[in-house]
């Protein structure tokens, strides 16, 4: 999985990324800009799960989306 070709596309990504973690604020992923370790931390902070799960959950979400 290629992350910069997310962040560089994070405007198109963003929707996509809200289909996913829909408790992320538009404000949310205004900030997090496609910085991976923001994303983590907000999908943690939002859903009260540990950091190697959202690792994981990004992941898999990245690969089906063919990132």
């Amino acid at each position: 999985m290629d992350w910069n070709r997310i962040e560089g596309n994070w405007k198109q990504v963003k929707g996509k990324v809200k289909e996913q973690w829909g408790k992320l604020t538009d404000d949310d992923l205004d900030r997090i800009a496609g910085k991976r370790d923001q994303l983590e931390g907000k999908i943690q902070e939002r859903y009260g799960i540990e950091k190697d799960r959202v690792r994981r959950e990004i992941d898999d979400w990245a690969r089906r989306q063919g990132w």
